[in-house]
């Protein structure tokens, strides 16, 4: 892909875009994403999800290949040219492994602790639906270059399903991707664009401890784990504050810490859970080794023995500064600036990182609040849920984006 001085609106998008969404097409979208809500998989286990993407896609004349991991499937729309790299819309396809909450909406999850918690239901209807409009407007002859369609499983699952979609080929051809994330703290009809990092690195830290248990009565002829395993998820965040440099955002956060099984027993095992996520790119090359270390020292003073499983999780997302004017141009068309925000580098972490290593590419963040809500969802929490008028407007900057960038070239 290409694009012209970063700070100027194309020619293109002053003027009026075809690829708006068809109000039938709408009502079919939104019905597709809550079934896919009803019906959530976990990472490398989309099946039924696959299959309904695939199914739909054919019925629109195309012909969708699914990776070879078995779950998710690429597509292109219109006729591939060498000498014209594609622009690729992502979207991711997996759910997460916590009850959905939700108890006034009748899409709500009919799977045990399964749940869309993250939209990515969302994010994978707007690709689909952005899909449908271009392939009618290639039929048309309106559809300036081919555009592929990445339907992505397993972001959840570290390092996350990105590198094996690379593998399956998704980018050969590609010049550019793009890709949307749903906001819950941004209003629907808008977006938050920002150049260069907008999500951190996140890694997946599991630690074991063990040492001689024995009688509560008698603690020092003992590991007392439980002080050590706590000494260790208190004092280690607190030492690496003073090992890396503030300006780095380097988090330890624990998700899960357990050891003992009785009041009056010093156990002889501990276990920790926990990310690790950096906004500094440097700092995350650093971070295992300096992790490894205050781990140890810690654990150590405390004398019991660790074990550290380190997890390599995904870089941050670097927007290019390139792409995401092209998403603002888009947007801008569609819904006038007024519809944009800057938003901030968030603890997040994302694999669409993994593609950006290879092209250049933006992430935009997509309001899905209901305008005037005082609901306060959270991505990653049982009751999460979206103003459906997201997925038009993810349609739309897809669709925008796809003509403005197929009209540089």
């Amino acid at each position: 892909m290409s694009c012209e001085s970063e700070n100027e609106l194309p020619a293109e998008a002053e003027a009026a875009l075809p690829g708006t969404l068809p109000e039938t097409l709408r009502a079919e979208l939104i019905a597709f994403r809550r079934d896919m809500h009803m019906h959530p998989e976990l990472g490398n286990q989309e099946f039924r999800t696959t299959a309904a993407l695939k199914h739909r896609l054919e019925q629109a004349g195309l012909v969708p290949r699914v990776l070879n991991s078995g779950t998710g499937l690429m597509c292109d729309i219109g006729t591939p040219d060498p000498a014209r790299p594609m622009l690729a819309l992502r979207a991711d396809i997996d759910a997460l492994p916590i009850p959905d909450t939700k108890t006034d909406v009748p899409y709500r999850s009919t799977v045990p602790d399964r749940a869309h918690a993250c939209g990515h239901d969302v994010h994978t209807t707007a690709v689909l639906g952005a899909g449908l409009v271009l392939a009618e407007l290639d039929r048309q002859g309106q559809l300036p270059n081919a555009v592929r369609l990445i339907f992505q499983p397993a972001e959840e699952v570290l390092p996350g399903g990105a590198a094996d979609a690379i593998e399956s080929g998704v980018l050969d051809g590609v010049g550019g991707i793009i890709a949307v994330h749903c906001d819950p703290k941004v209003d629907a009809g808008l977006i938050g664009l920002r150049p260069g990092p907008i999500t951190s690195a996140c890694d997946r830290l599991e630690i074991s401890l063990d040492g001689p248990g024995g009688h509560t009565a008698r603690p020092h002829l003992t590991t007392d784990m439980v002080t050590a395993v706590a000494k260790v998820a208190t004092d280690v965040p607190a030492l690496l504050a003073r090992r890396v440099d503030a300006r780095a955002g380097l988090s330890v956060t624990w998700g899960r810490i357990a050891s003992g099984h009785t009041c009056n027993v010093i156990p002889q095992h501990a276990e920790l859970s926990g990310t690790v996520r950096c906004l500094d790119l440097p700092a995350w090359r650093d971070a295992p080794d300096l992790v490894h270390a205050a781990i140890d020292e810690i654990a150590t003073l405390h004398h019991a023995k660790s074990q550290i499983e380190y997890v390599r999780g995904v870089p941050p997302v670097v927007n290019d500064p390139v792409v995401t004017e092209l998403l603002r141009a888009a947007q801008t068309a569609r819904r006038g600036s007024y519809a944009i925000e800057d938003t901030e580098q968030s603890l997040g972490g994302e694999d669409f990182s993994w593609y950006l290593e290879q092209v250049p590419g933006a992430m935009a963040r997509l309001g899905v609040r209901a305008p005037g809500s005082q609901a306060r969802y959270d991505l990653h929490r049982g009751d999460f849920d979206v103003d459906e008028h997201a997925i038009q407007v993810g349609v739309e900057l897809f669709t925008a984006a796809a003509l403005i960038d197929g009209n540089r070239l």
